[in-house]
């Protein structure tokens, strides 16, 4: 899996939890989190780190933590050969 690490401003909860509030991508754009929907370990190796199912904006979207690091997999645009 490719990564792309971004920064994310997150609240720490007195009970441990970590939830993201804000990421930041590489050209400075910030978009907000509006809510954490999901928390999941990886099964079978699937990904590295801890996956977050994020809301931001209308659309869900994974960001993973792995120690103190942020990342997501870059969107891949397909291009049509015909």
């Amino acid at each position: 899996m490719e990564k792309v690490f971004v920064k994310v401003r997150c609240s720490h909860l007195p009970d441990g939890t970590i939830r993201p509030e804000s990421l930041e991508w590489e050209d400075g754009q910030v978009w907000e989190i509006t809510r954490t929907i999901h928390v999941a370990a990886p099964a079978d190796h699937e990904f590295e780190g801890i996956r977050y199912t994020v809301l931001i904006g209308s659309a869900e979207k994974y960001i993973y933590r792995t120690g103190n690091r942020w990342y997501v997999e870059p969107v891949r645009m397909e291009v049509d050969s015909s």
